[in-house]
């Protein structure tokens, strides 16, 4: 399981690599849960990211607007990044959230293959006006994307575990993993939610809160120490989930 670590600005970003995240996933949490950055600050974070770090960026939230979304997929497609993550707020049905998928896919797709589509769906959906979580599976696979996710949209101190149960979240990873999809997991988690989350089998892990000095995602700064901790916490994990 990898170590998705949610900086908003370059010193955050280098405080993320030296303390060991997987992937450097860039956001702006003043507009949301999957809010977007500034595409000059993923460009700077990239650029000082080593290569063989993932760095992951995230088109923010917006209504059911396939052509604005897709725009911007491209724009951020054409930064360097390694993900584009989308978020299906306010998309209500099925049906419209793969229209939405779908065309973002194909922005970024046909600009550069290689790079990895997230679609992003809500444990909290009721609370986001969003389509039914475990739905997200099976839209990410009709829309092409190459990534399964769920996070919290209400940043209210209630985290993933609290709208959704252990079974849930494998049943969730199952069916992504029968879509040939990769699965993330965020949404508030502490670091003593990362044993379960690994349990469930998801193949990464999203924090941002847990790696702020304070544990506050808006107020908070990344600091290298809280980043070190998570990952040797998911270090850990991994070995217990190997050894006989």
């Amino acid at each position: 399981m990898k170590l998705l670590i949610s900086p908003n600005d370059e010193k955050e970003a280098v405080e993320a690599i030296a303390g060991g995240a997987d992937i450097i996933d860039v956001k702006n949490p003043k507009e949301g849960a999957l809010g977007a950055n500034f595409p000059w600050i993923i460009r700077r974070i990239r650029e000082l990211t080593p290569r063989n770090i993932e760095v992951s960026c995230a088109l923010g939230e917006m209504p059911n607007c396939p052509g604005a979304m897709s725009l911007a997929a491209l724009g951020a497609a054409t930064i360097g990044v390694n993900y584009v993550k989308a978020g299906l707020a306010g998309l209500k049905t099925s049906d419209a959230a793969v229209d939405l998928m779908q065309n973002i896919t194909r922005a970024i797709k046909d600009y550069n293959p290689s790079i990895k589509v997230v679609a992003a769906g809500y444990a909290d959906a009721e609370r986001a006006g969003a389509v039914d979580p475990l739905l997200v599976p099976e839209i990410a696979y009709k829309a092409h994307a190459d990534v399964a996710m769920l996070d919290t949209a209400v940043k209210d101190g209630k985290n993933l575990f609290a709208f959704l149960s252990v079974d849930q979240l494998r049943t969730f990873v199952s069916a992504a993993h029968g879509y040939g999809l990769m699965v993330a997991l965020a949404g508030a988690l502490r670091k003593e939610d990362l044993a379960a989350v690994q349990a469930s089998g998801a193949d990464v892990v999203g924090v941002r809160s847990a790696a702020c000095a304070n544990g506050d995602r808006i107020s908070g700064r990344i600091t290298r120490e809280k980043v070190r901790e998570l990952a040797e916490i998911v270090k850990r994990a991994k070995l217990q989930a190997w050894s006989p």
